[in-house]
């Protein structure tokens, strides 16, 4: 089997495969194509691909002549009907682009997709690239941050910790916990799962608990649309840890919907001059009212860095980890000899595929294109 990997659009830097997961292809024998410079943000030159048993070759010759076409983002070339493509495509939001390839007898799958079970683990994107926001959402805010992040009791006086409030305790929230105790910081966590408590607090964080919340135990792992009531209760007891904290990791989205506004602007107006807010719900629409995806915006002397690919930022590590998750989703798609085989029994295949004979079928993104056709859940 032929498998294709494309170059990203800039400003990406990440690649869906580095030359050490071309190796472990080109050892069960499937043939690799590399776009030329796919790996060159990610310090992944041609020769190495070369090295691994790749060929390297023409974006066009990638799309036309590989079975398997891997692809971060939604890629700008046409592809040819029987294809199948692989990425994180978002489709939850953009659900033409889905139409657009069923009309083209592409089989898509985006993993962002893929069903959140344990067996999923090693090949869930989305939690190999929020760990890595995560963890730089924190030292970037300890970069623009003015003061210190630990406390210090020196000769001169003494230093307060920098308190740090982390919204959404996901795997970036989480990992943002970690990270932010390791530099010294006082650490609150908001999350609308009670069941994330125990990590949180294993984590060193103090949870700030909002009773009411709407059961989060079916959705998969991720969060759920909360009650009116429950969200007027949420915004007053964040608008108390919000005033109080001098660094904001936004980490809080809805699959397919618009992320919640979290930090106010009535609670805005009480932090601090020189305070940094790190959204990575930005692409979503951000957990501010005030951030602007790809923007850094100061407003009352306050840094709000609009961020939802911080992973970018470390594109050697991400790609590694995106093309760990690839190769073990790869392995769910190819029989024993080596050729495609798509096992729609297998939950996981059928979860994350959104497009297959010119058919969308996933049903979730099939609603968000036809809602009168849409059964109710």
């Amino acid at each position: 089997m032929t498998i294709g990997v494309l170059k990203e659009a800039a400003p990406e830097t990440r690649v869906s495969l580095l030359p050490e997961a071309v190796a472990a292809l080109t050892k069960k024998g499937h043939t690799v194509l590399v776009e030329a410079g796919a790996g060159t943000s990610a310090f992944a030159a041609d020769g190495d691909y070369t090295a691994a048993g790749a060929r390297i070759s023409t974006g066009d010759e990638v799309a036309s002549v590989a079975d398997i076409i891997l692809s971060i983002h939604r890629p700008a070339r046409t592809l040819a009907t029987g294809k199948v493509l692989i990425g994180v495509f978002g489709l939850l939001a953009d659900p033409r682009t889905a139409q657009a390839w069923s009309d083209a007898g592409v089989t898509a799958f985006s993993l962002d997709l893929l069903p959140r079970t344990t067996r999923a683990q090693s090949m869930d994107v989305l939690s190999s690239q929020a760990n890595i926001a995560g963890y730089k959402a924190v030292l970037m805010a300890a970069q623009l941050y003015p003061r210190y992040f630990p406390m210090f009791m020196t000769a001169a006086g003494s230093i307060a910790p920098a308190k740090v409030l982390i919204l959404g305790a996901g795997v970036a929230g989480l990992q943002a916990i970690a990270t932010a105790r390791r530099l010294g910081a006082v650490v609150e966590v908001f999350d609308t799962r009670p069941a994330v408590k125990e990590e949180v607090m294993s984590l060193g964080g103090k949870f700030v608990e909002v009773e009411g919340a709407a059961d989060a135990s079916k959705a998969g792992g991720y969060a759920v649309e909360q009650s009116a009531e429950f969200q007027e209760k949420q915004r007053q007891r964040i608008a108390e840890s919000v005033a109080k904290s001098d660094i904001i990791i936004c980490t809080a989205q809805i699959p397919g919907r618009k992320a919640p506004i979290l930090v106010t602007e009535e609670a805005f107006a009480r932090m601090r001059a020189g305070s940094v807010i790190i959204d990575l719900a930005a692409a979503t629409g951000g957990n501010t009212p005030y951030t602007r995806n790809n923007e850094n915006v100061v407003r009352n002397g306050i840094t709000i860095v609009g961020n939802s690919n911080l992973q970018g930022t470390m594109p050697s590590d991400a790609s590694k980890l995106y093309g760990k998750n690839i190769l073990n989703f790869l392995a769910l798609l190819t029989s024993k000899e080596g050729g495609l085989h798509l096992n729609w029994e297998d939950d996981l295949v059928k979860g994350s595929c959104a497009t297959h004979e010119g058919k969308v079928v996933h049903e979730r993104v099939q609603s968000l294109i036809n809602p009168a056709n849409s059964t109710p859940a």
